[in-house]
C-alpha cells in the first residue's frame, strides 16, 4: 500500500507497553486516522506525558489501530518503541530525517542537467551517467512523422520509430547517420521502394516495395552506408529473393552437357562448361529446399544417370542411374523439399521419387496414363503436377502429386492438348505450362491455382516453340528458354509472379533444345 500523510490528524489512545496502538477519539479540531486509509502507511508521533516517539506505522481500518512498524527516533535517544503509560496522544507528522533525505541541492545555473546521488551526495551532473543494472516497467516512446523523399530524407533528426507521409517513393539514399551503429525504424507507405545499392544493403541483396505496415529499419554501418532490415506487418516471413534457375543438357544437333545459370532477377548468364553425360531430354527440379538434380535422358541410348546441382549452381558428376532408363520424362519438387521424375518415352507411367538429398529411389508403379513429352512444376507450396503430352496423340491430361509424393489418377484436361512443353512455379503457390506443339509451334499458356486447377488457354506471348524448358526464379517468378521454332534457338520469355507472360528476351548461351531446367538456391 501507499505512504499517506494528512494534515491535522491526532487522536487519544489509551494502549499501554510497546505494542500496536488502539486508537481512541478524536482530538478536537483534528481528523481522525481513517483520511490514512485501511492498510496505509504513515508517518506518526506519540507523545506521552514527557516521553515521546516518532516512526512509521500502518493504519489498519479494522480495530482501528495503527502498528509501529519502525521507530525513527525518541526520547530515549534509540530506535526501540517507548514503554506506553496512561493516556496518550497520537498524530501524523512529517519527521526531520524524511525532511532533509528530500532537500535538493541548489537548481540555480542547473538548467538542463540531471540530478544523481551516489547513495550519500546529491548532485547535478551534465549528462546522465548509468553503469549496469536495467529498466523495469513501461517504456512509451512517441513517434514521429517524416515526408518521404527519394533521397534526402533525415531520419536521424527525428527519434524513435519513424512515419512515412506525402507519397510512395523509390528510396536511393537518405541524410548522413550522426555515427555508425546508429538505428531509426522508418514505416514506409505501401509501394514505397527501398533499393538495394551501394549506401543500402537491403535484406535479400535486392530491392524491395513495402506492403502496409512493413518496417525498415536502418542501421549505419558508416555514417554514409547502412544494413536496412525488412520486417513485414502481415506476419508472413520475409523471404530473401535469391532464388536462381539453371539450364543444363539438350541438343544443338549434338547432345551438349553445357548449363547457363539464371540470375534472381532472370538474367541468363554465358555457357558454364558441361559436367555428366551429354544427352538430350532430361528433366530436372529442385530438391532439399536449396539444391537441383537433372536426371534421365537420350545420349544414343536410354539412360537413367542424374546429376546433382549444389545451392550455387555447380553441376556435380554422374551418380550412377536408378529406375527404367527413359527420356522426355518430366521432375518437379513436392514436400518442401523432395522431388519425384515420372511417366517418359517409350512409354510410361512410373515415378521416381527423390529424397531430399538427392538420392533417387527405385521406380513406382505408375499412376494416370502412360505419355512423354510432358512436362510437371511445383504447386500450393508442396505439391506438383504432371500434365500434357503425348501418347501417339497429345493430350491435356493432368495429374497431381501429394504433398508425400502420391501420385493422383487422371484429370481431365484443360486446354489445348500438346506436347514438348515446359512448366514451372510462379507466385510462391502457382504454377504455369507453356508453349509446346499440337503438331504446329505454339506459345499459349495454361495457368494453375493454388489448389491444382488449370485455368483454360491464355493467348501465347513470344515466340512459339517447342522441346523448351522452364524454371522458377527470385521467389515468385519463372523463366521459359530456349527451344526448336525449326530453328534451334536460345531466347528467353520472362514470367511475372501474377503469370504473365513477357515478350522475347534475346537468347545468351548456345541455343538448344529438349534441355531441362530448375531452380536451385535460397
Amino acid at each position: 500500500m501507499a505512504l499517506v500523510l494528512a494534515d491535522r490528524v491526532q487522536v487519544t489512545t489509551s494502549t499501554t507497553g510497546t505494542v500496536t496502538l488502539t486508537l481512541g477519539s478524536v482530538v478536537t479540531g483534528f481528523q481522525d486516522f481513517t483520511v490514512i486509509g485501511d492498510g496505509n502507511t504513515t508517518y506518526y508521533a506519540i507523545t506521552n506525558s514527557t516521553a515521546w516517539e516518532v516512526g512509521v506505522g500502518t493504519y489498519t481500518a479494522s480495530g482501528t489501530t495503527l502498528s509501529r512498524d519502525t521507530v525513527l527516533s525518541n526520547s530515549n535517544g534509540n530506535t526501540s518503541p517507548i514503554t506506553l503509560s496512561g493516556d496518550s496522544n497520537v498524530f501524523v507528522t512529517y519527521p526531520a530525517v524524511a525532511a532533509s533525505d528530500a532537500a535538493l541541492p541548489t537548481q540555480t545555473g542547473n538548467a538542463g542537467k540531471y540530478l544523481q546521488t551516489d547513495g550519500s551526495d546529491t548532485t547535478w551532473e551534465a549528462a546522465l551517467s548509468i553503469t549496469g543494472g536495467s529498466l523495469t516497467g513501461g517504456l512509451n516512446l512517441a513517434r514521429s512523422t517524416i515526408t518521404q523523399h527519394a533521397t534526402t530524407m533525415d531520419l536521424w533528426a527525428l527519434a524513435n520509430t519513424i512515419d512515412g507521409t506525402g507519397s510512395a517513393v523509390t528510396i536511393t539514399a537518405i541524410a548522413n547517420a550522426p555515427q555508425a551503429g546508429a538505428s531509426r525504424d522508418f514505416v514506409p507507405l505501401a509501394g514505397t521502394t527501398i533499393t538495394n545499392n551501394a549506401m543500402f544493403a537491403v535484406q535479400g541483396n535486392a530491392d524491395y516495395v513495402s506492403q502496409v505496415g512493413d518496417i525498415f529499419t536502418f542501421t549505419a554501418i558508416t555514417v554514409s552506408t547502412y544494413e536496412v532490415w525488412i520486417f513485414k506487418r502481415d506476419g508472413t516471413s520475409f523471404v530473401v529473393a535469391d532464388k536462381r534457375a539453371i539450364f543444363g543438357y539438350g541438343t544443338t544437333g549434338a547432345n551438349v552437357s553445357m548449363t547457363n545459370l539464371v540470375s534472381n532477377t532472370g538474367v541468363v548468364a554465358t555457357d558454364v562448361t558441361g559436367v555428366g553425360t551429354a544427352r538430350y531430354a532430361p528433366a530436372a527440379a529442385g530438391y532439399g529446399t536449396d539444391k537441383a538434380i537433372f536426371g534421365y535422358g537420350y545420349t544414343g541410348a536410354l539412360v537413367s544417370l542424374t546429376n546433382l546441382v549444389s545451392n550455387t549452381g555447380v553441376v556435380a558428376t554422374n551418380v550412377t542411374g536408378v529406375g527404367t532408363a527413359r527420356y522426355v520424362l518430366a521432375a518437379a519438387g513436392y514436400g518442401t523439399d523432395k522431388a519425384i521424375f515420372g511417366y517418359g518415352c517409350c512409354t510410361f507411367s512410373m515415378t521416381n521419387r527423390v529424397s531430399n538429398t538427392g538420392v533417387v529411389a527405385a521406380d513406382v508403379t505408375g499412376v494416370g496414363t502412360a505419355r512423354y513429352g510432358l512436362a510437371a512444376a511445383g504447386y500450393g507450396t508442396d505439391k506438383a503436377i504432371f500434365g500434357y503430352g503425348y501418347t501417339g496423340a497429345n493430350v491435356s491430361m493432368t495429374n497431381l502429386v501429394s504433398n508425400t509424393g502420391v501420385v493422383a489418377t487422371n484429370v481431365t484436361g484443360v486446354g489445348t492438348a500438346r506436347h514438348v512443353l515446359a512448366a514451372a512455379g510462379y507466385g510462391t503457390d502457382k504454377a504455369i505450362f507453356g508453349y509446346g506443339t499440337t503438331g504446329a509451334n505454339v506459345s499459349l499458356t495454361n495457368l494453375v491455382s493454388n489448389t491444382g486447377v488449370v485455368a483454360a488457354d491464355v493467348t501465347g506471348v513470344g515466340t512459339a516453340r517447342y522441346y523448351i524448358a522452364a524454371a522458377g526464379y527470385g521467389t515468385d517468378k519463372a523463366i521459359f528458354g530456349y527451344g526448336i521454332t525449326g530453328a534451334i534457338v536460345s531466347m528467353t520469355n520472362l514470367v511475372s509472379n501474377t503469370g504473365v507472360v513477357a515478350a522475347d528476351v534475346t537468347g545468351v548461351g548456345t541455343a538448344r533444345y529438349g534441355l531441362a531446367a530448375a531452380g536451385y538456391g535460397t
